[in-house]
């Protein structure tokens, strides 16, 4: 099939939209440091009040800024900061009643004039909780009427009509991070604790689960140490562990040998491989892990010793293999 020439419009018309997405993420980047530069007072007295409150962290705002709001409060109930977002105006209809007078309520509004928001505010006062706004005008009806204020002005958004929400969304984005790694960092947030919160993911699985739990059990594949090459190439092929065990024939003495001794010893012996017997290029005193060892330790001893693959004992007896 003849391949399609590019047009010197397309080639054009590439330059443009690589030009394009440059300025916007320039354009962005500049919010951002301009949004670092006026972090202060307000940022430090946010996070000690969140740490030291009784009560959960609410996010609310409208449209982008809810959208913004969802992820902030996700990040944060999963890094040790009770946390949800509410929508502004389900909370004018009812959803005030989840609100506790030792919550947190951070308002986001670019404007800090977004009625759906500013609604909420005379129950706020009277429920007693602690309002910490997220705008980019401090004196604005919202950052006026709020504990703290944090500032999220940027000098323009990428948008070229300066309407759709772009370098602000990124920055309130930034500004939830941060808020989010200072409070991890106030509080020692460590994997562990991160992996209590996410068991279904690849780290609560390496920090929660046992060997046992994820080892390939007995029966595997063995070869005695007089096997010939011939069969350790079987064994290897149809096990699909890319690794064979030997019995040496004592109990809890055992041996290995890998798909990589097996090219090692083709280059070595060459024709005569296939004279040569199982005992003859088995790594003996292979590493071994508990069962009852968390998969982390399992990890870092393949880690450590740059291995695939771990036998796995319980009290010294072989019980299994464990592969990453």
């Amino acid at each position: 099939m003849k391949k399609k020439d590019v047009s010197k419009t397309e080639e054009l018309n590439s330059e443009k939209i690589l030009n394009t997405a440059s300025r916007v993420i320039d354009i962005e980047i500049n919010g951002l440091t301009s949004v670092r530069n006026k972090l202060g007072e307000s940022f430090v007295k946010s996070v000690y009040k969140i740490v030291n409150s009784q009560g959960r962290v609410i996010i609310c705002g409208m449209g982008k800024s809810g959208i913004i709001g969802k992820k902030i409060a996700a990040s944060l109930a999963s890094t040790g900061t009770p946390s949800f977002s509410m929508h502004p105006g389900e909370a004018f209809h009812g959803d005030l009643g989840m609100v506790h007078p030792s919550d947190i309520f951070v308002a986001i509004s670019n404007s800090g004039e977004t009625e759906e928001l500013l609604k909420l505010l005379p129950f706020l006062r009277d429920n007693g909780n602690c309002v910490i706004a997220i705008t980019k005008n401090k004196n604005s009806t919202l950052g006026l009427n709020s504990w703290a204020t944090i500032e999220i002005a940027v000098p323009e958004e990428a948008c070229p009509h300066q309407l759709a929400p772009t370098a602000s969304t990124t920055a309130t984005l930034a500004v939830g991070d941060a808020l989010t790694v200072a409070l991890m960092e106030l509080r020692r947030f460590t994997p562990e604790n991160f992996a209590r919160f996410h068991p279904g993911g690849s780290l609560g699985r390496r920090l929660l689960s046992k060997v046992k739990d994820e080892m390939l059990a007995l029966p595997i594949p063995f070869l005695n140490p007089t096997s010939s090459f011939t069969e350790i190439v079987s064994s290897i092929s149809q096990g699909k562990l890319g690794f064979v065990i030997v019995n040496n024939g004592k109990t809890k003495d055992y041996s290995v040998i890998t798909d990589g001794d097996l090219r090692r010893a083709m280059e070595h012996y060459g024709t005569d491989v296939f004279s040569i017997k199982a005992h003859d290029i088995a790594s003996v005193m292979p590493h071994t892990v508990s069962h009852s060892a968390s998969m982390e330790h399992a990890y870092s001893l393949m880690d450590i010793h740059k291995i695939g693959f771990l036998l796995v004992v319980d009290n010294e007896e072989l019980v299994g293999v464990l592969k990453k």
